[in-house]
């Protein structure tokens, strides 16, 4: 079922961090308080979970969607909302799997991981500019990956 509205862009405390409140009960919607969504902001894709934060429900916007839409704290965005059931999946470069597969406990950990928790190993591993900072954090995430640890 899409949900289609209008909504504000709230500012989260201090931080630079951006979120909306869907005007509708989520749980009679969707029929839980934590769901996973695809989402559109003023046309650009999302892919994220609504979340229930101190009595309210709320989506966060990422920096990128921001400057993408050229909207800010208290802008108006046009919402498209929908359940999304598709299994989420990342995408594994190969000199990473290399070099945890000769790893047991870092392999069985990166599968434990959340979604967006193996993302962020992901994100962090390919956003190095020099191949040498890759191999480097190619190393330390396997390192932390056996020790059962997250990125962050």
């Amino acid at each position: 079922m899409k949900q289609e509205f209008w909504a504000i862009i709230k500012q989260h405390e201090n931080l630079n961090a951006a979120y909306i409140e869907p005007p509708f009960d989520v749980q009679e919607v969707f029929g839980s308080k934590r769901v996973k969504v695809k989402a559109t902001f003023d046309d650009v894709e999302y892919r994220g979970s609504i979340v229930n934060m101190g009595g309210c429900y709320m989506l966060g916007l990422t920096q990128e969607i921001r400057s993408k839409i050229r909207k800010g704290f208290g802008d108006e965005v046009f919402v498209t909302l929908e359940q999304d059931i598709m299994e989420r999946t990342v995408e594994v470069p190969e000199d990473f799997a290399a070099a945890m597969s000769s790893d047991e406990s870092a392999v069985s950990t990166f599968k434990s991981l959340s979604y967006t928790a193996q993302k962020e190993y992901v994100v962090w591993i390919t956003s190095a500019k020099r191949e040498t900072t890759r191999a480097e954090r190619i190393i330390k995430a396997v390192a932390l990956l056996s020790e059962g640890r997250k990125l962050k």
